[in-house]
């Protein structure tokens, strides 16, 4: 069984407590009630220095459900997001820092949220590796801890079981991640239907599973982003988009790449071959009708790029998946190393 932990504060904000929370409870039913399971695969608990309860941002009131010292290991801790000075908080929870070392240290996984970075950054845990926080502590995070390499143009961090977002709502797509990981792929496809306001799992949690991405501050091209993987099976012609957006060409495509460290047309071919990756796994459709669901009419165009992409043909990847020999990126469960 995985025990999952969620710290609580007075500072925190409830958000950023409650989205994991919810997210994995939802998986866990959801999940047991596929496989006709009664018993829950994981534990989840608030945890917090003592017994007492905390009354949260907002005014909410939480009764944590064990106390720091009474854990023992843990193998994913979510670090809410602040309200108010994170420095604050940091000096006063002394303790908390000490408790993430020790569990870090023992295996867990560290997810913080907003200017929650700041517990695991006090705790020395990120230096050396990529990290975020809020916009707004940018500066401070930085001469604080000039030893973590800040990422300012991500919205999401990960590396060696830390992970760390810069909003509440990009906890969405790392929870997606996490619920895959302790689950299924499929339980993930369905907590995301009830938990996002899209039918499919956003691009960004998607591509958590496989590797460390170019997540960005730049909101303008977050919604090019989402536009093209809302539209990615019509004939999209880039010239076309950049007015949509109130860009001309150049500007569209240079502001594109300086976000996303690659051109609006890359972009949209991984979104395509991401999409075409999943009908090879779970549908019988042809190759070119494959082809043709994900935007190319031309199937050797489709061949081509598959091929370049992952080394192998469509159809090869098709087989090789279906036989379990195949697996595209680095899997990690929380709690063990990888």
């Amino acid at each position: 069984m995985k025990r999952i932990c969620i710290l609580a504060f007075p500072q925190a904000l409830a958000s950023s407590m409650a989205i994991p929370l919810e997210m994995i409870s939802a998986a866990d039913t959801i999940f047991r009630l596929r496989h006709q399971q009664r018993k829950s695969t994981v534990k989840l608990q608030i945890v917090a220095e003592d017994n007492n309860s905390i009354t949260v941002s907002g005014g909410m009131s939480i009764n944590p459900g064990c106390r720091l010292a009474d854990t023992g290991i843990c193998d994913l801790i979510f670090v809410p997001a602040l309200w108010g000075n994170p420095r604050a908080a940091v000096m006063q929870h002394s303790a908390s820092v000490a408790w993430l070392t020790q569990q870090y240290a023992a295996g867990a996984t560290v997810c913080s949220v907003g200017s929650g970075s700041y517990f695991p950054g006090a705790a020395g845990l990120l230096d050396g590796k990529p990290a975020t926080t809020h916009w707004r502590y940018f500066d401070d995070f930085e001469s604080r801890y000039p030893r973590i390499k800040l990422q300012r143009k991500r919205f999401i961090t990960h590396q060696d079981r830390l992970y760390c977002t810069g909003s509440v709502n990009a906890v969405r797509d790392v929870m997606l991640h996490f619920v895959e990981q302790l689950f299924d792929s499929s339980t993930a496809d369905e907590v995301a239907r009830h938990f996002t306001h899209e039918l499919k799992r956003s691009y960004e949690s998607l591509l958590l599973a496989v590797d460390q991405q170019d997540t960005h501050h730049d909101e303008l091209i977050i919604k090019v982003q989402e536009w093209l993987q809302k539209h990615y099976q019509r004939d999209i012609r880039m010239r076309d988009l950049a007015p949509r957006f109130g860009l001309n060409a150049r500007s569209f495509n240079r502001r594109f790449r300086q976000a996303a460290n690659k051109t609006p047309v890359e972009y949209l071919q991984e979104v395509r071959i991401y999409q075409a990756r999943e009908l090879l796994k779970h549908s019988n459709l042809s190759i070119a009708e494959i082809a043709f669901a994900v935007g190319y009419q031309d199937v050797s165009y489709f061949t081509g790029l598959f091929r370049r992409m992952h080394d192998v043909t469509p159809n090869a990847y098709r087989r090789l998946v279906r036989t379990k020999l195949f697996n595209v990126g680095t899997r990690h469960t929380p709690g063990n190393d990888g």
